[in-house]
């Protein structure tokens, strides 16, 4: 029995949730909405679309569609609430774009609006569905790298730049839900400090999308370089580097223990996860080496180092987000990895950071 899907938004990632759609054998496509007609005719054409396919600019056109059992929502962040609703209340189940909603508020009750109507809210948080990201919390579970010390993230690029959110808002929560996955917690405190460089009119007030939804940023000004700090209940530290205005392209994350780094490259296509031991040892004696460097030069202290690329299986994530999303709805059971609860302590970490972000850098209790 195949799951019949709608998919809303039909840009850059939507493009992508109909083609894994299209490609599974457990889910039919019976609509595509998009408010751009011609967004329509290129899905249409790219695919060879059924003719009973519905291609519609307007919302309401999957109202009592027959067949319809859930929705994947790949729009405007600012427009996922009132959709996400919309969707929960008329019975179908959810598999909704990063970040789950921009308000903590709203994520809450839409995670308790689920339940209520026993309807599944699956998030996309595609990183936690990249085999890598399962071998690396195995690799630092088995205690290879030693006491783990701090982590770091370079999240860059030069194009896209938003209109809807910040850097903050776009970029941060990949790396965030790698960092949380890893560590098997959540921030206690976090920071951040930020930078606009491109001027953007103020879209806050009166401004409609052609999903006939407002828009409410909750995020002006819209920073396009942002450093933040992550500070977990351990003691451990994580520090994160955004920017859309960059050219040098990274998303690259690493963790640093006493005895190597572990390191995640997405952009490799040769080793994406890579173990690079590297730690310092006495000569001598096998006393731990304390004090100054100076110390530590004066007892010969060598230095040991090797790499290991752990081997990685070739899966697009979005395939796996898109499987386990329609194993969700045939067993109507929340998803582990990646439920709408798990976008709600996401977002409750971004909204944290966004109050840093216009404090000026002030360090942030997470409640």
């Amino acid at each position: 029995m195949k799951i019949g899907i709608a998919v809303l938004g039909a840009g850059h990632w939507g493009i992508h949730l109909i083609r894994n759609f299209l490609e599974h054998p457990h889910s039919q496509i019976l609509a595509v909405i998009d408010p751009q007609p011609e967004r329509l005719a290129v899905v249409k054409s790219l695919f060879n679309l059924d003719a009973n396919v519905v291609l519609a600019t307007d919302w309401s056109a999957l109202q009592k569609l027959s067949g319809l059992e859930a929705v994947a929502i790949a729009t405007p962040a600012s427009t996922h609430s009132t959709l996400i609703a919309a969707a929960l209340n008329q019975g179908y189940h959810v598999l909704a774009e990063k970040p789950l909603t921009l308000n903590l508020t709203e994520a809450i009750e839409l995670c308790q609006l689920a339940e209520k109507k026993q309807r599944q809210l699956f998030v996309d948080h595609t990183y936690l569905f990249h085999p890598a990201i399962e071998i690396g919390k195995n690799t630092i579970q088995a205690g290879k790298l030693g006491k783990l010390h701090y982590g770091y993230a370079q999240r860059t690029h030069l194009e896209p730049v938003r209109n809807d959110v910040d850097a903050l808002w776009d970029l941060a929560i990949h790396d965030i839900a790698i960092f949380n996955t890893w560590l098997g917690q959540t921030p206690s405190q976090v920071q951040a400090n930020g930078t606009v460089f491109i001027n953007r009119e103020n879209t806050e007030d009166g401004k409609t999308t052609n999903y006939q939804l407002p828009i409410t940023n909750y995020q002006l000004p819209l920073y396009d370089l942002v450093w933040i700090k992550l500070l977990y209940p351990d003691g451990f530290q994580a520090f994160i580097h955004l920017c859309w205005l960059n050219p040098d392209r990274q998303r690259r994350l690493g963790i640093v223990g006493s005895k190597g780094t572990l390191i995640f490259d997405d952009l490799s296509t040769d080793a994406p996860l890579m173990l690079k031991y590297g730690y310092l040892e006495p000569d001598g004696d096998n006393t731990a080496i304390t004090g100054s460097w100076d110390r530590v030069r004066d007892r010969n202290a060598t230095l040991s180092q090797s790499w290991e690329r752990l081997p990685v299986e070739r899966v697009e994530p979005l395939q796996q987000v898109c499987d386990r999303f329609l194993n969700c709805v045939q067993s109507n059971t929340p998803s582990p990895i990646s439920s709408g609860w798990v976008g709600v302590e996401l977002v409750r970490i971004l909204s944290a950071l966004s109050d840093s972000l216009k404090l000026g850098g002030q360090l942030i209790t997470i409640c």
